[in-house]
């Protein structure tokens, strides 16, 4: 009986490696072992970046919320809580699209949250 050597299969996951690896740097995009391994690492990488990714924007999206309030004289916590309080229910990517794109709407937020507090 023949040895089978699965070389088309061989074949084609080599070179799905290869194309994945174009780019990399010398022998990380030419020598099949070492494309392996650069691979399993970006790819450990890239999966802990899509993770930090979001953590990321929502402190981007704390930061511009924080400028914003500061600027109509409150702070991001007092804000925060007030809207709470108010029962306003608006996540913090909303917020801060509001406080860069939609000024008046943001500052009504913040006379809502200021009059909720001074309950």
């Amino acid at each position: 009986m023949a040895r089978v050597t699965c070389s088309v299969q061989s074949r084609k996951r080599r070179k799905r490696a290869l194309k994945q690896a174009r780019g990399f740097y010398g022998a990380r995009s030419k020598q099949i072992r070492t494309v392996y391994d650069a691979l399993d690492k970006a790819m450990a990488h890239a999966f802990v970046g899509r993770k930090q990714k979001k953590r990321q924007y929502r402190r981007l999206w704390t930061v511009r919320i924080n400028a914003a309030t500061r600027l109509n004289g409150m702070n991001y916590s007092t804000f925060i809580n007030g809207l709470k309080k108010a029962g306003i229910e608006l996540n913090r990517k909303v917020l801060a699209d509001m406080a860069v794109n939609d000024e008046v709407a943001f500052k009504a937020l913040i006379a809502t949250a200021k009059a909720q507090l001074a309950k």
